[in-house]
């Protein structure tokens, strides 16, 4: 990034869910280290997560009010069409107070007013997309910013008129993750490590998925007497009645937990790992190299975490169970077959890796670049 004597001024939207939120954290994070002279302001939704995670992230916060349009006839199209007059109204003028040099947008309905309205006020724009298929509100924009950055080259089938405006970046987060952890651990799962049990571990997410907690605890006599660990993260809504239910006669090789903060440097103690496969997630273990059997939640738009999912099997680094197959049975089985073949778990891991871009937030600083001195 280019140094003037003016600061570089950014403005961040995106919201709704964690995968929309902490790529722009992300990317901030790594401006803030390459660019000593920038300043951000981050406009969002008061209903969704982003007022209280980038606030206490000290990145200022400012909201404008909005709402998804349902997919079916509903009154509530009415109000929402309302609502985005009047974000997009609020929006131009917190732009225009702000003076921004770019506005990007990581996902979520909040974005569709903020973009927008950079647009109409020819300030530089970018969309980014984490998933392998496009979000609605993306798929509105696209026809208005300058650039579209990607993570996945299969979401280019859902731009295929905007093609010129396309940048392969990567997920910003995937850097991130890959300067917490420790680089002499990156080959863990390479090294057969004398004197330490295998590890796996099972989570769906920081709220927890009930068919994984389900599946992975109902039969827990089959995780008895296996030659490695199983340590199984329930989600904050659900590990004290699971935990009461369960501390006293489960295995002793299988532990429960209810939450794990410090998630790259577990998952570099992971021998394999099962959980959703939501953008964010895959950018983990893609960063890292982590042998996974991924569960798509199939509660999501456009069944995206499907489509993320096969991204990663197609290249054979990962394995799959659609969650209408889900059993205690099936998903023992897999976690048993992958244990028991060292050679294909390390494969996956490696070829999980070499889709990771480890680079993703350098790469998005560059299109900033581009985009704010050329444009």
């Amino acid at each position: 990034m280019q140094q003037t004597n003016e600061p570089l001024r950014i403005v961040l939207s995106g919201g709704g869910t964690g995968g929309h939120i902490y790529p722009a954290l992300a990317l901030c994070q790594r401006l803030k280290e390459t660019n000593t002279s920038v300043e951000f302001l981050y406009i969002g939704s008061e209903r969704g997560l982003e007022q209280r995670i980038v606030s206490e992230a000290g990145i200022p916060f400012k909201s404008v009010e909005i709402q998804g349009i349902k997919r079916s006839l509903s009154f509530e199209n009415v109000r929402t069409i309302y609502l985005m007059y009047t974000a997009i109204r609020q929006a131009k003028k917190y732009l225009r107070e702000f003076n921004p040099d770019v506005v990007i947008g990581t996902g979520g309905y909040v974005c569709a007013p903020v973009l927008y309205a950079a647009t109409r006020l020819n300030i530089p724009t970018i969309i980014h997309e984490q998933n392998s298929v496009a979000g609605l509100t993306n798929k509105f924009l696209a026809r208005y910013v300058d650039r579209i950055a990607i993570t996945f080259e299969r979401v280019r089938n859902d731009f295929t008129k905007y093609n010129k405006k396309i940048r392969l970046v990567g997920n910003p987060r995937a850097q991130e993750v890959y300067q917490l952890v420790d680089k002499n651990q990156l080959n863990i799962n390479n090294l057969e490590a004398i004197n330490r049990v295998k590890q796996v571990l099972i989570v769906g997410g920081s709220r927890g998925a009930e068919p994984i907690n389900e599946a992975a605890l109902k039969q827990y006599e089959l995780w008895k007497d296996k030659p490695y660990e199983v340590t199984v993260v329930t989600g904050r809504g659900q590990f004290e009645t699971l935990n009461e239910k369960y501390k006293e006669i489960i295995p002793h090789n299988v532990h429960l937990k209810e939450y794990i903060s410090n998630m790259p440097e577990q998952l570099m103690q992971t021998d394999l790992i099962v959980t959703r496969s939501g953008a964010t997630t895959l950018t983990e273990l893609t960063a890292l190299g982590i042998p996974s059997i991924l569960i798509p939640s199939p509660y999501v738009t456009n069944n995206h975490q499907e489509k993320n999912a096969r991204d990663l099997v197609d290249k054979q680094a990962s394995r799959m169970i659609l969650e209408r197959d889900l059993t205690s049975e099936t998903l023992v089985k897999e976690v048993d077959h992958l244990m028991g073949h060292t050679e294909q778990r390390q494969m996956m891991g490696k070829n999980a890796f070499e889709m990771g871009i480890r680079d993703a937030a350098d790469r998005f600083i560059d299109l900033i670049d581009e985009l704010v001195n050329n444009i």
